[in-house]
């Protein structure tokens, strides 16, 4: 294809998803609704169903619904837009949705099936669907054949994402090749072959409910017919481009998934690198291959995932074939043979025992800051150059990895994050050369690590930081401290500083942990210098609650003051103002979620404070934060993280302000 022409299509998908992307309303909006639409989609658990209505809508219940894909049903109810990430680098669920071509979520909405499906595409589906539920092996049988991979236990998916090999559960190209390869062996000499397969890929398409990896090697496999019929002459590693660009000219949200993403990029370097794969011996052809899947998929884990796992070269040689050769041709299998079943269902037991213990070996596993995007096109660029012009290259190649894999070493001045994390406080410190301490880590009611688990940790990779030099808990109560326990299990601490009262039931509980793993702790601290960063404990006397008795930290630094209130009430706050010579503060931590048992008047006018922070949970029960503090608050810029998510300051010779909004 002439460069001319290439050049011409890569501008018109650029604007095309500029444009896109640039009229997308990213306001938060909420809207009532009374629609008649299609399920096109339907996933039903024990206790949830997800249903998509017109490929637009998604309307989540948590109970168990008896409808079918293709029913035409009337949904009246409360929608709104999908919230954007509010911890910094971490998922984003309205992006995600995007891509799905969703736009618009729902759980409150009633649902009323006023038409029975009649579509045959549809019936035929959900008699699929009915059959692969019928199986005890059913959330393999579901995977591998409809491209559904909810069953799946959390636990054992990130299992298989860490230790590299989680590609293999996603329709793609791996398994359109077996499944061409059969219908080759059966219709060899059959004079419409090529229609039935086009038919059939397109039906699996249907199936799988467009899968994004699936639509890249269909859209492939279309465009090198086109090629051959015509003799184009294009070469392969342009086709996939040009596959690419067609996608996104379709759907410009794709850019926003991973798993397309993912697709995408490693087919185009293992295409760039046939001349490599030529070997005859299978295990070194899959070890090469391995290899370059690996390095191709390195900016991608680190901009989605934080992690990459060197041992994920191993492991693919390893389960790719297993993958290829046993798990998914008996699924297909099981699926027409039932007397598989249990078989299968033994089998994909002992994938999961296997993946589960190789996911504890952490030995060659490294955290990897989420590179900017200069770093991925330099990444990129050194490797193209690598496979394609001079092998020389994979040293620039390999000095733009190292940066990236070190790259809290190049923190200049520190932050302070105070993150989302509902109804309770945890703000996390990131000094310069990566040293990160926390205070506080929240605490969601009846599900103890969900916010370290899926928030403060991941938040933490996302910089590069592998190890907290300290945690400092304001004091006992749940929402401060319940997810401590957690943490300690899935994050190296080197300290703990409790508050000065009592030890609590949860406290002991943390204690009892902190024992067992060797990690020093302390109560009663005056002052602490952590890489030079001093924070002083505004310690007054000894109170008969646990609020009074929070830790009140209080620092400078160049020349801007920050305190830190945890849940102090008015009576502390009082003994501070008697003890200590507080004014003119530049950042408070404003008490106890906003509550009116702290700041008063007399306190904030003597303080004096420019910004505050209330770190409050969305439609809390307790209505927090009071409209009377808010009035108090008012000469202040306030900032909320039911409002404006995450807040981040940077420390250098101006303070920096940044949010994160739903």
């Amino acid at each position: 294809m002439g460069k001319k022409i290439f050049l011409v299509i890569f501008i018109m998908v650029s604007v095309r998803v500029f444009i896109s992307l640039a009229l997308d309303d990213n306001t938060y909006k909420k809207t009532d609704k009374n629609l008649t639409g299609k399920i096109t989609n339907l996933v039903i658990n024990e206790n949830k169903s997800v249903i998509d209505i017109n490929r637009k809508y998604r309307v989540t219940l948590y109970k168990k619904v008896n409808y079918n894909l293709g029913d035409v049903v009337n949904v009246k109810g409360t929608f709104t837009q999908p919230n954007n990430n509010t911890v910094p680098n971490l998922f984003n669920y309205r992006k995600y949705l995007l891509s799905k071509k969703i736009k618009m979520i729902s759980s409150n909405a009633k649902i009323k099936v006023i038409k029975k499906n009649t579509n045959v595409f549809y019936k035929v589906k959900n008699i699929m669907i009915k059959k692969a539920s019928s199986f005890k092996s059913e959330k393999y049988v579901k995977t591998f054949i409809l491209g559904d991979t909810s069953g799946l236990n959390e636990k054992v998916k990130q299992a298989y994402r860490e230790i590299g090999i989680s590609h293999l559960f996603a329709i793609s190209g791996m398994h359109v090749g077996i499944f061409l390869f059969i219908v080759n062996k059966i219709l060899k000499k059959f004079k419409y072959k090529n229609l039935i397969i086009f038919l059939f890929l397109l039906f699996f398409l249907f199936l799988t409910n467009f899968s994004e990896s699936l639509l890249r090697v269909i859209m492939f496999l279309f465009l090198s017919s086109i090629n051959k019929r015509f003799k184009f002459g294009i070469k392969n590693e342009t086709l996939i481009v040009l596959t690419f660009c067609a996608l996104v000219f379709l759907n410009p949200y794709l850019i926003y998934n991973v798993g397309f993403i993912f697709s995408i990029v490693i087919t185009f370097f293992i295409i760039l690198s046939s001349s490599l794969l030529t070997q005859k011996n299978y295990v070194k052809k899959t070890f090469f291959m391995s290899v370059i899947c690996f390095l191709a998929s390195i900016p991608i884990l680190a901009f989605s995932f934080f992690k990459i796992n060197l041992l994920s070269v191993i492991y693919n040689v390893i389960f790719v074939p297993l993958i290829s050769f046993l798990y998914f041709p008996l699924a297909m299998a099981t699926f027409i043979f039932p007397i598989f079943d249990e078989a299968y269902y033994y089998l994909t037991n002992i994938l999961e025992w296997l993946v589960l213990n190789l996911y504890k070996i952490k030995l060659l596993t490294f955290i990897v800051s989420k590179p900017n995007i200069i770093i991925i096109i330099l990444y990129y660029v050194f490797l193209f150059l690598s496979i394609k012009k001079n092998k020389k290259f994979i040293i620039f190649f390999l000095i733009i990895l190292i940066i990236n894999v070190n790259s809290r070493f190049f923190i200049s001045s520190p932050e302070i994050t105070f993150l989302d994390v509902g109804q309770g406080d945890s703000i996390v410190f990131i000094l310069p050369s990566g040293k990160a301490f926390l205070i506080d880590t929240g605490g969601v009611y009846k599900n103890e690590g969900a916010i370290v688990n899926n928030k403060t940790i991941p938040y933490l990779n996302s910089r590069g930081i592998s190890k907290l030099k300290m945690v400092i808990l304001s004091h006992g109560d749940y929402d401060h401290m319940a997810d401590s326990i957690d943490l300690i299990n899935n994050f190296k601490v080197e300290e703990v500083i409790f508050n000065n009262d009592d030890y609590n039931e949860l406290e002991k509980r943390l204690i009892k942990k902190l024992e067992e793993k060797n990690i020093k702790y302390y109560k009663n601290v005056k002052d602490l210098n952590i890489n030079n960063f001093k924070l002083y404990f505004l310690n007054t006397k000894r109170y008969d609650n646990e609020n009074d008795n929070s830790n009140v930290i209080y620092f400078d630094y160049n020349n801007y003051k920050f305190l830190f209130m945890g849940d102090a009430g008015k009576t502390k706050e009082k003994d501070i103002l008697k003890k200590y010579n507080l004014n003119n503060i530049d950042f408070l931590k404003v008490a106890h979620h906003g509550s009116d048992t702290s700041s008063s008047k007399e306190f904030i006018n003597q303080i004096n404070t420019k910004y505050s922070v209330i770190s409050v949970g969305k439609n809390n029960r307790y209505n927090h934060p009071k409209q009377s503090v808010l009035d108090i608050l008012s000469k202040s810029k306030i900032y909320r993280t039911d409002l404006n998510g995450s807040i981040m300051l940077r420390l250098n010779h101006k303070l920096k302000i940044r949010t994160y909004a739903p």
